[in-house]
C-alpha cells in the first residue's frame, strides 16, 4: 500500500477505561459526539524501529485498531498503529488550553502495520488485540469495547472533516498507555476471535 495518506483522524477516550486512567470523562455517546484530533499523514513509520524524540521526557505507547478509506469513502482495510503520544507535551497542552498538535503529530509518531483486507475478515466484532512490552501484556482492546464503533467513526468523519482516499482512523486506545524507554521491545498482536482464536497480525517494534 503505497498511497499517499494526508491525514490520520484519531480518536480521543473511546474506550472508558482509558478515559478513567487519564483521569477524563467518559463519552456519553447518547449525548456527545467523537473527540477527533489530527495526525499529519506524514508521521506514519512502517520502520521497526522507535526513535523517541530528543524534546520529550515522556513518550508514551497506545495502541490502536486503525482503518484505511477507499476511494469511495469506505473502509478497505485494517491494521494496528501506534498513537505515539508526547504525554508531557499533551499534559501541558492541557493546562493552556492549547492543541495537542506537538503531543501527538511529532516524526514518525504513528508506527504501522500492515493493512489486512476486511473481506479477509469474518466478524470485525470479534476482533481483539494486545500490546506487550518487553514480553509484558501492556494494553488490551476488543473492539466490543469501543464506545463509537468504526461506522459511527467514519460517518461522523465525512459529515464534519475533508476527508480524501487514504485517510486513516485510528479508533482510540484500551487502557494501560505508558512510557517508552530506550532498550524497549513491543510486540502487538491481532486476532479474530470468530472461531479458534486465529492471529491474524504479529508487529514488532524496538525502542532506541
Amino acid at each position: 500500500m503505497t498511497h499517499l495518506t494526508h491525514n490520520i483522524w484519531a480518536v480521543g477516550r473511546n474506550y472508558a477505561d482509558h478515559a478513567l486512567e487519564m483521569n477524563a470523562p467518559v463519552p456519553d455517546k447518547k449525548i456527545q459526539t467523537p473527540m477527533f484530533f489530527l495526525k499529519a499523514g506524514s508521521t506514519l513509520s512502517t520502520s521497526s524501529k522507535i526513535k523517541l524524540p530528543a524534546w520529550s521526557a515522556e513518550i508514551h505507547h497506545e495502541i490502536e485498531l486503525a482503518y484505511l478509506i477507499d476511494e469511495n469513502l469506505n473502509f478497505s482495510h485494517l491494521t494496528l498503529a501506534l498513537d505515539l503520544t508526547a504525554r508531557d507535551a499533551q499534559n501541558s497542552a492541557k493546562q493552556k488550553g492549547q492543541p495537542w498538535t506537538l503531543a501527538k503529530s511529532f516524526i514518525d509518531s504513528c508506527p504501522i502495520g500492515n493493512w489486512i483486507s476486511l473481506s479477509e475478515i469474518t466478524d470485525q466484532k470479534n476482533l481483539e488485540f494486545n500490546l506487550l512490552i518487553n514480553d509484558q501484556t501492556a494494553q488490551i482492546g476488543s473492539f466490543k469495547d469501543m464506545i463509537f464503533n468504526p461506522l459511527e467513526l467514519l460517518e461522523f468523519v465525512k459529515n464534519h472533516f475533508p476527508i480524501l482516499p487514504h485517510d486513516i482512523i485510528l479508533t482510540g486506545t484500551p487502557s494501560g498507555v505508558g512510557q517508552l524507554t530506550s532498550g524497549d521491545s513491543l510486540k502487538a498482536h491481532l486476532w479474530d476471535t470468530t472461531s479458534a482464536h486465529q492471529k491474524i497480525l504479529n508487529l514488532e517494534w524496538d525502542v532506541e
